[in-house]
């Protein structure tokens, strides 16, 4: 394992739409040098994307489907000290390598930045405007995640029973194991779900996930309402 070196690890299933743009933007708006393998761990896509991905010198790898499992078998091959998470439709913004290594300390194991949508909806830049608050309710995967490798070792990773919500999942036991950072600089991630499924409707419904989080229910009812109300 390489000392100050990021692992980036994008979880895909069909994909082919956004991951040649964002491994140019990674390529784009990173110093490289900082950068020790981006790790492309597909799901089972039917599409392109493996081919996209592998074409681009990305190392692709394949997991069963579910977010949770491919993050945490892309962490198993990762080489680098630090994982960077990065949702296929979430740009970093520029120089984002350097300022991952430069806010990771021994008391400082994992942080994310803040984020905005590509739109121009005032009531998404509302929402998004939160996360520039440092509290676990204003976290979520599309903000991205970088954590120290031996943290994540140590915390087991994802939870495999979480179909959706992992990443919360996951921050909430952050929040208690480190001193969590959020960098102010922005990730761009995109609004196509808002804008198929209808911004308030579809923002309701990931607050009534996370009230059910709140309220204990288990990972299978998370997941039975998000195929209710958001999946279909």
């Amino acid at each position: 394992m390489k000392q100050n070196k990021l692992s980036i690890i994008i979880p895909v299933f069909n994909e082919e739409a956004s991951i040649a743009k964002l491994i140019n933007e990674i390529n784009t708006r990173s110093t490289l040098k900082q950068i020790d393998e981006i790790i492309v761990v597909d799901g089972g896509s039917t599409d392109n994307t493996i081919a996209i991905a592998t074409n681009l010198n990305s190392t692709v790898i394949s997991s069963e489907k579910g977010r949770a499992k491919q993050m945490n078998a892309g962490a198993k091959v990762a080489k680098g000290e630090i994982l960077y998470f990065l949702h296929a439709d979430t740009i970093p913004p520029y120089n984002f390598d350097c300022k991952i290594l430069k806010t990771i300390t021994n008391q400082k194991a994992a942080g994310s930045f803040r984020m905005q949508f590509d739109s121009d909806s005032f009531f998404l830049k509302f929402f998004a405007w939160f996360t520039r608050i440092n509290h676990k309710v204003c976290r979520g995967g599309d903000q991205s995640l970088f954590i120290t490798k031996n943290l994540f070792v140590k915390l087991n990773g994802f939870n495999e029973e979480y179909i959706i919500y992992e990443d919360g999942e996951f921050i909430d036991r952050l929040y208690k194991a480190t001193n969590f950072s959020v960098i102010q600089d922005k990730v761009t991630t995109s609004a196509r779900k808002y804008q198929q499924k209808g911004t308030v409707k579809l923002q309701y419904h990931f607050g009534v996930i996370h009230l059910k989080k709140l309220l204990g229910k288990s990972p299978e009812d998370l997941y039975n309402y998000y195929k209710k109300n958001i999946a279909n």
